[in-house]
């Protein structure tokens, strides 16, 4: 569980951002508050699994991790390939239910979140936004639950192309 401290922290901010943007104390959230809702809950998400490849393959807080490892780690997940590897359905039915989960909940507010940014007539309804935020937190945390073992496998698995 150390391994997913970072990430937990980090998502915590995101979520609390995102939610603070979707329920404003004052009328109808703006339809451009709601946008960056989605857009950050997807952000939650992104970040969760980047620090999870880095703290399971390079190593987490407090353990003798080189740093330029870590950060390049870090920043090798990209957006599209990590969705086309939560989409393998055959390949993600191997993990268990908290990792498949999340890979679903990755892919749908990925999608929502090219909805919010790049759809000029979508709209979002506070009460979908806040269901995209707490599905987003509930992966993430079911998700950073999972052993260690398994969170390595799985960011093997969005990070290398296992089909060469």
């Amino acid at each position: 569980m150390a391994a997913s401290a970072g990430c937990i922290l980090i998502d915590a901010d995101f979520i609390e951002t995102a939610r603070r943007l979707a329920d404003t104390p004052r009328g109808r959230p703006r339809q451009t508050d709601l946008r960056r809702a989605v857009s950050t809950a997807y952000y939650a998400m992104f970040h969760c699994l980047a620090i999870c490849c880095a703290n399971t393959l390079v190593g987490g807080v407090g353990s003798n991790r080189n740093e330029q490892a870590w950060r390049r780690t870090y920043r090798a997940l990209q957006h599209g390939v990590a969705r086309r590897r939560c989409l393998r359905q055959r390949e993600i039915a191997n993990f268990p239910g908290p990792v498949q989960a999340f890979a679903g909940a990755f892919v749908h507010t990925q999608e929502m979140r090219h909805e919010a940014d790049y759809n000029p007539d979508a709209e979002f309804t506070k009460s979908d936004v806040i269901r995209i935020i707490a599905r987003a937190e509930d992966a993430i945390s079911d998700f950073s639950a999972v052993g260690i073992s398994d969170r390595r496998a799985f960011a093997v698995h969005v990070l290398f192309d296992h089909n060469r």
